[in-house]
């Protein structure tokens, strides 16, 4: 083999070097190129994690730990100071005309001036304060004395009844025992606590289980009268519903609320969905107006649905912040514009918006969301995954708020609706509180007892009713209902 020979062959054999080389280089590149679209994907799922918060998504304020967001109120400056407003009148203690307690403040034998006597000289008038104070509460001790009389032709003994509820020989009172409910129903004191303002302000030794006894009776005794607002919350035009978790026994378990105005129902159970929904019994029969957020099993029943505002707002901020979509800036600010404009025409006395005012709302809510289509970037298919690829998060939000579009905008063609679902978001608060202070339920029939009893004490609130009056009827066996409800159920 000639010189020129060999160096052909030599030649040959380095461009195959270098070609099996470039090969191999470009399947890492290549294989770079993949690890670099996965952990791309990931910082950005992960991103949209952190960035989350109670201001742009749903979740609760108490998530946000040490790293809260700035306030951005959605609500526009009205340029009023801060502080009370011109003409507002103030509160302050008032002398009462008949005090308990009289209290003389002598003026002394001598005149502060001049020295002269002052023994014998008239009082010519007062000059009055009074101090507001509470007094040491001691039990009161009731005895019954039943009449024990002898036939004096047959010899029968003949006993008087005691009065309804008199049952032991020694026993607590209804009111007692509506503090019981109301120190760990309302105030959620634990037990221990609650021993401690007995012991302290009533000089009361409780044990806690007589603590329990009371709620478990208190609970017993609304059997009814949750029945009686169940029905009515039916019977209603429009109700909100919500759900959260809540932990029984260290498991998850869900309240679900569905409230009126004037009206609370509370219960738990293992699940969220429709079969918890069916179990409950309040949507299957109900026939007005379901407030709520988008969870899907709401939409298995017939009744109308208007969908919060409040939920879908924090989104839009989300894409707004997070993903730069103009069209979501331009739908938030839309939708709290027809609030406003709903709002004063509440105000000046109207019922409902005009035709063409509606039509154009609606024309224009349909062209953000068009125009805002372009806006949404594609999310890339991922590796080796079959299936249905996943759309962007501004997309699903996008799509929404077009296919619930009626639903979204209720609150415009029906003035009853609110624009949002909070009254439901205030009712779920206080079962958030309580598993704060406590941790979780111990058991299933504490769960039970909360839900039955703080149902009916929201429900009093909500109709102007005394708290602590109400779980003392409880008691007392005659609970107190609004008028309308005991109206409805005889």
């Amino acid at each position: 083999m000639s010189t020129r020979q060999q160096g052909k062959k030599g030649l040959s054999q380095e461009m195959q070097m270098l070609r099996e080389e470039n090969g191999r280089l470009h399947r890492i590149v290549e294989q770079l190129k993949a690890e670099i679209r996965v952990l791309s994907a990931e910082n950005q799922t992960l991103k949209s994690q952190i960035a989350k918060n109670s201001h742009n998504s749903g979740k609760p304020p108490s998530s946000d730990g040490y790293n809260k967001p700035k306030p951005k109120s959605q609500r526009k400056r009205s340029g009023k100071k801060v502080g009370g407003q011109e003409g507002h009148e103030g509160v302050t203690l008032e002398p009462v005309e008949n005090p308990d307690v009289i209290e003389k403040c002598e003026v002394g034998d001598i005149c502060e001036r001049c020295g002269a006597s002052l023994e014998d000289v008239e009082t010519i008038t007062h000059k009055c304060r009074q101090q507001v104070d509470v007094t040491p509460s001691e039990p009161q001790v009731t005895e019954f004395q039943a009449e024990v009389k002898k036939c004096v032709t047959c010899g029968f003994l003949n006993v008087a009844k005691f009065p309804k509820g008199i049952t032991h020989r020694v026993q607590y009172g209804p009111r007692v025992k509506a503090y019981a409910a109301y120190f760990n129903h309302y105030q959620y004191l634990p037990y221990e606590r609650s021993q401690e303002i007995f012991q302290d302000c009533f000089s009361l030794h409780l044990s806690q289980g007589t603590l329990v006894n009371a709620i478990d009776t208190c609970h017993k005794k609304l059997e009814a009268s949750s029945e009686h607002i169940k029905q009515a919350i039916i019977s209603s035009k429009q109700a909100h519903f919500d759900e959260t978790g809540l932990r029984v026994k260290k498991k998850l378990h869900w309240l679900h609320s569905a409230s009126t105005q004037r009206l609370t129902h509370y219960d738990i159970h293992q699940k969220r969905g429709h079969l918890a929904m069916d179990d409950i019994g309040i949507l299957p029969d109900f026939s007005g107006c379901a407030i709520h957020d988008h969870l899907k099993s709401y939409f298995t029943y017939a009744c109308e649905h208007s969908l919060c505002n409040a939920h879908h707002i924090r989104e839009l901020v989300y894409s707004e912040e997070q993903f730069d979509q103009q069209w979501a800036m331009k739908m938030r600010k839309f939708l709290v514009e027809i609030k406003d404009i709903v709002e004063n025409r509440k105000v000046l006395g109207h019922t409902e918006l005009t035709l063409s005012e509606r039509n154009r709302f609606s024309r224009k809510y349909s062209r953000i969301l068009r125009e805002g289509l372009p806006e949404i970037p594609e999310v890339p298919p991922p590796e080796n995954k079959r299936g249905k690829p996943k759309q962007h998060k501004s997309k699903n939000l996008l799509d929404r708020l077009r296919d619930y579009k009626r639903e979204t905008l209720r609150f415009m063609y029906n003035f009853d609706i609110p624009f949002d679902n909070n009254l439901a978001e205030r009712d779920i608060r206080p079962t958030k509180v309580k598993q704060k202070i406590s941790g979780c339920f111990r058991s299933k029939i504490g769960s039970e007892r909360f839900c039955r009893i703080r149902g009916y004490i929201s429900t009093v609130r909500k109709n102007d009713m005394h708290v602590l009056q109400s779980l003392t009827s409880v008691f007392q066996g005659t609970p107190m209902l609004p008028k309308f409800l005991e109206e409805n159920n005889g």
